[in-house]
């Protein structure tokens, strides 16, 4: 019982730490290098993409960013329940 009530300020630590806030994702910019969005994010949950157009995409279905690129440059982006 002591071990879970220790785990539970370590979850919400973790929790307020994430990446995905407002403020990081008012930083995003059109053009901007993909090295700079994973500096500034983190590694993305997972991509996908062909042709030197790809997709990648932080976070679940209730809190993330999306981020289309073009080559290596950010190209559009979208959020949804960020704080």
């Amino acid at each position: 019982m002591l071990s879970r009530l220790a785990i539970l300020p370590l979850c919400l630590l973790l929790a307020a730490c994430s990446k995905l806030t407002q403020e990081n994702y008012a930083r995003l910019e059109a053009g901007m290098p993909r090295a700079e969005v994973e500096a500034l994010l983190g590694k993305p949950t997972q991509c996908s993409g062909a042709l030197g157009l790809s997709s990648c995409t932080w976070g679940d279905s209730e809190r993330y960013v999306s981020v289309q690129f073009a080559g290596d440059q950010v190209l559009l982006f979208s959020g949804k329940g960020l704080r």
